[in-house]
């Protein structure tokens, strides 16, 4: 919890209304942004995601498995954040477990969509290797290093980093198998398949203060919030999931207009993202 005077608290109010932020920045600017990717070796992705003092990391593990009963044609995601306690003394036990779990639900509904998938911004069915026996499981794990606010952006900008810094081996499936008999399979340590990031979406979250609603808000102008919207908005625009947080109420025209502020801000997060993950791909295959 950040604890501020009564005059910081007003700095920051005041900034806001003027349109001056405390750093500089407009009601609608995000902090400085740079991607690292393939920083874990290990994984089948990686990346790391900085935004101003804020720094995460999203791995991706690929797992054959067997799909559900009831959608035999899709593969499946889990999410899952730890908030390491080294950047949040808050998030020392209790505390960082529950937003933990916030984070991972979130991130899991503003991603996959619903229960049955509609809406999802990860093409499950592109996880299947052999419908109703065999797919590919997906690990996503994320990673708080450094906590200043607007950690959801974080992670979900790291998580499309590290889905394209991903590579799925290519499998070879055996002709054969009777009934619910499991194929079997040759995975090839040498061949891998491009995860396809096109319709992976970006998250922007709206943080309202006073009477304005800012982005990417630090961890002392979210002390201030009376509420916050997250969406999250894929390539061409459509929305793949919506979050608020928060007690205070937002009438539907105001929720209304952040949901159209934030797709215009999505395609500048977009582009700058593609920048720098394109920078970071480059500067991996020099090494």
């Amino acid at each position: 919890m950040v604890g501020l005077s009564l005059g910081e608290k007003h700095f920051i109010q005041g900034g806001i209304d003027q349109n001056i932020r405390s750093d500089g920045r407009k009601r609608d600017t995000y902090r400085p942004i740079s991607v690292e990717t393939g920083v874990i070796p290990q994984a089948n992705g990686s990346a790391r995601i900085r935004i101003g003092a804020t720094e995460v990391i999203a791995s991706v593990k690929a797992e054959l498995g067997r799909p559900d009963a009831l959608q035999p044609d899709q593969g499946k995601v889990a999410i899952f954040v730890d908030c390491s306690p080294v950047a949040e003394p808050m998030f020392e036990g209790r505390g960082g477990e529950e937003l933990s779990t916030e984070l991972s639900v979130v991130l899991q509904h503003c991603l996959l969509g619903g229960k049955s998938g509609a809406g999802a911004g990860i093409d499950l069915s592109s996880l299947i290797v052999a419908e109703g026996k065999i797919c590919w499981d997906l690990y996503i794990d994320g990673l708080v290093i450094s906590s200043d606010g607007n950690l959801l952006d974080a992670l979900g900008a790291a998580i499309k980093a590290a889905l394209s810094n991903t590579g799925i081996p290519r499998v070879q499936v055996a002709a054969g198998a009777l009934g619910d008999e499991q194929p079997e399979v040759d995975i090839s340590d040498e061949e891998f398949l491009q995860f396809d990031t096109s319709g992976v979406p970006v998250i922007v979250t709206l943080t309202k203060v006073g009477r304005h609603y800012i982005v990417d808000a630090t961890s002392e102008e979210e002390s201030q919030m009376s509420s916050a919207v997250s969406v999250s908005i894929n390539r061409k625009g459509h929305i793949c999931g919506l979050s608020k947080r928060g007690s205070a109420g937002l009438d539907p025209s105001v929720i209304s207009d952040m949901i159209s502020v934030a797709r215009h801000i999505s395609e500048q997060l977009i582009n700058k993202l593609d920048s720098e993950i394109s920078a970071a791909e480059a500067g991996e295959d020099e090494m």
